[in-house]
């Protein structure tokens, strides 16, 4: 089949020289590409669904700062911590 399609300059002088380099036609490129595309867009459709356990609890405790990793971490460290 036949069919126009519209490239930037630069992309397509690299598709050129990808097709030089390789000996093939642009055709085969583009083909190629559009193939690997697919299968991969495919695979990310067929993967299962992650279930992550979660768990019950009272929430952020005062004081928490979950932007500051530093005090999160000295928090989570000290022993008389409430778990």
């Amino acid at each position: 089949m036949r069919t126009t399609v519209r490239l930037d300059d630069d992309l397509l002088r690299l598709v050129k020289q990808y097709a030089a380099e390789r000996q093939i036609t642009l055709t085969a490129v583009f083909e190629q590409a559009l193939r690997e595309m697919l299968a991969v867009r495919l695979e990310l459709n067929q993967r299962e669904t992650v279930r992550l356990p979660t768990f019950q609890g009272r929430g952020l405790q005062a004081g928490v700062d979950l932007n500051n990793s530093a005090a999160l971490l000295s928090l989570m460290e000290r022993v008389d911590a409430v778990v």
